[in-house]
């Protein structure tokens, strides 16, 4: 009888916030999604990044992408198991988190590195970096097809190519991991939430779920 009800409320709730939902239109959430990276550039600008702010730009832009990254992941998750449809949502914040990745790339290439010679060697050399490259290669394919015409075009193959963003934001939470290197706690904790959104995905598990 309690999970009865506690199933209800969940469903009610769910309901609610969905209701809620279908009012707030896709390009809100492209507005909202980008107004951090403008602040962040004047904060580097204006010292509110610290000492370093080259270095903090660069984590502050790469931890926006691996949030909104793990926060598409966890789109059909919600959807699943607690009836929280936010589908609409998933190819802006896709496109934002493929925004914030390019801007942290590009800090690191025009205001880190600055030395053209230098960038193929340090992708070769440096583990962290070739993880973190690999993780880009796989997901600017998405962004180029995050589109209706490229849906069209593509068909079924459309879905298996967008499962490319499975591993990239699995090798994007391991880049974490490496480049604060250490047994650190918030990339760790990056790290463990993407793991349990893929093995949601696994057939065992989703066969598992509740009714």
């Amino acid at each position: 009888m309690r999970v009865w009800i506690l199933q209800s409320s969940s469903d009610v709730l769910a309901d609610l916030l969905n209701h809620w939902l279908r009012r707030v239109p896709v390009w809100a959430v492209y507005l909202l999604g980008a107004l951090p990276a403008p602040v962040l550039l004047y904060w580097g600008m204006t010292g509110g990044l610290g000492v370093e702010p080259i270095k903090a730009l660069e984590h502050e832009l790469g931890s926006l992408a691996l949030q909104l990254l793990i926060a598409g992941l966890a789109i059909t998750p919600l959807r699943r198991r607690l009836g929280l449809n936010l589908m609409k949502f998933r190819r802006a914040i896709g496109l934002l988190a493929f925004f914030y990745i390019s801007l942290h790339l590009l800090t690191w290439l025009l205001l880190d590195v600055q030395i053209p010679s230098q960038i193929w060697g340090d992708i070769v050399k440096r583990p962290y970096i070739t993880v973190g490259m690999a993780a880009f290669v796989l997901l600017l394919p998405l962004a180029l097809t995050s589109n209706n015409r490229a849906l069209r075009w593509l068909g079924p193959l459309w879905r298996r190519l967008h499962q490319l963003v499975y591993p990239a934001v699995l090798l994007g939470a391991v880049h974490f991991v490496m480049l604060r290197k250490g047994l650190q706690i918030e990339p760790l904790i990056y790290l463990a939430v993407v793991l349990a959104l893929l093995a949601l995905r696994l057939p065992m598990v989703r066969r598992a779920r509740p009714a």
